[in-house]
């Protein structure tokens, strides 16, 4: 038998982040986990998808280099090449993750828990103060389209493919939907992109929405909106990719037994991330609605000092960005314009287009634009970006958000020329 202050169950950015605070607040943590270290996002998420996103972005740029004056002649790809850089940069990073637990122990196993306060891994017990699950989710499989590793198959399967499917259907055109038609028909395969909903993005500005589409269809990748899968032809597709959402990993932890309920197949948790039982807390995709690999992290942190302070601190963070890596770029932070007029504020919406900014040219990187919300004291309560590194940029807009920055004190900034952040004074213009 163990014997900790903390254990942790789920070694991804949560259950990571998490142990990694308990053990610099002096208090014995372990960290326990079935997979690799890393979870979802550095094995199955955000690492290996940005990877191959980043490669297909040079295939592109090779393509057009003569534009800039450089000769390239007949750029190729070499998919598998593609993917030994990405298992490269995974194993990499695993290293300085696994070299960052030092002081922590770290069970490659599976686990369940056996009561509050008791984990079960292997043959052996751990008993802990405190209990933390940060079990992340997985794609979730839809009815009628599941999952068979062959022709339907999730965006798990498709990271581990040995080519570049010839024709590809997604069902799905939330982010990862968008984020891997952008990247496989930028790597030559004929793409299509169909979506319940009227709109891509549906959590997007719906200006955001429309942006990306009409970019989406000039680059060939055929959309279809308001889409009915009944009447799909699967035989004109090499392969399927299911992206219709994900669902939090909790089979297996002996959930009930231990007195835990969920609702909606998710835990549920006070403002504390505790989960109803004494000790145990939550952090992560098992428990947001927020699937994001930096709000997971902000929830481990949170949920250990919740445990050893006994005061709750804010869990809800007061903004939090979101980034979608498509070919422009998206990221987006506090309300949307729409969001903003169905509570009943009163607003101001700024915007400015790519196209007037120097960089933008420079780079040859003009669709797109900049779109801020505030309230009209001036306070700055949201932003969207589509365009070139909108994920960075967005870094900026999210600080303006949380610290209740107004219109007037973002336009007096300074911003570097010739620069893409000069986009986002631009969009603020003057009064």
């Amino acid at each position: 038998m163990f014997t900790y202050d903390l254990a942790i169950i789920g070694a991804g950015w949560a259950g990571f982040n998490a142990a990694l605070k308990g053990r610099d607040l002096g208090f014995k943590t372990c960290l326990i986990d079935s997979g690799p270290i890393g979870g979802t996002c550095l094995n199955r998420g955000c690492i290996p998808t940005k990877s191959l996103i980043s490669c297909a972005k040079v295939f592109s740029l090779a393509k057009k280099a003569s534009d800039f004056g450089v000769r390239l002649d007949n750029p190729g790809m070499d998919f598998s090449v593609i993917q030994q850089r990405k298992s490269r940069i995974i194993a990499r990073l695993a290293q300085g993750m696994r070299g960052r637990l030092s002081g922590i122990d770290f069970f490659n196993s599976p686990a369940t828990l056996h009561a509050p306060h008791e984990i079960r891994i292997a043959k052996d017990l751990i008993k802990s103060r405190f209990i933390l699950l940060a079990t992340g989710s997985r794609p979730f499989s839809l009815p009628g389209f599941e999952f068979d590793g062959k022709k339907i198959i999730s965006s798990d399967d498709i990271l581990e493919s040995a080519e570049a499917p010839s024709s590809l259907l997604i069902i799905g055109g939330g982010v990862i939907g968008c984020e891997f038609a952008g990247l496989f028909s930028a790597l030559g395969s004929k793409v299509t992109l169909a979506e319940k909903m009227p709109l891509l993005l549906p959590a997007e500005d719906r200006d955001i929405s429309r942006k990306i589409e009409a970019v989406f269809g000039k680059r060939g990748i055929k959309v279809i909106t308001g889409a009915d899968l009944s009447g799909i032809k699967r035989e004109e597709y090499d392969k399927i990719l299911v992206c219709a959402g994900r669902v939090p990993n909790l089979e297996g932890l002996s959930l009930p037994e231990a007195g835990l309920k969920l609702e909606n197949g998710r835990l549920s948790s006070d403002e504390n991330l505790n989960v109803g039982l004494e000790g145990v807390y939550a952090a992560g995709d098992c428990v947001s609605r927020i699937m994001l690999a930096h709000y997971a992290a902000y929830q481990g942190v949170r949920a250990v000092e919740n445990m050893f302070s006994g005061k709750a601190k804010n869990t809800d963070a007061p903004a939090v960005p979101a980034c979608i890596f498509t070919d422009p770029q998206i990221g987006s932070v506090g309300m949307k314009e729409k969001e903003a007029l169905d509570a009943g504020l009163k607003i101001k919406v700024y915007k400015s287009d790519f196209r007037a900014n120097a960089m933008s040219h420079i780079l040859d990187e003009t669709e797109g634009f900049v779109k801020i919300i505030a309230r009209d004291d001036g306070r700055i309560i949201g932003a969207s970006i589509v365009g070139p590194q909108a994920s960075e940029l967005i870094a900026v807009l999210t600080a303006a958000v949380s610290f209740e920055s107004t219109v007037s004190k973002l336009r007096s900034v300074i911003f570097a020329h010739p620069t893409l952040s000069e986009s986002l004074h631009e969009a603020l213009g003057s009064d």
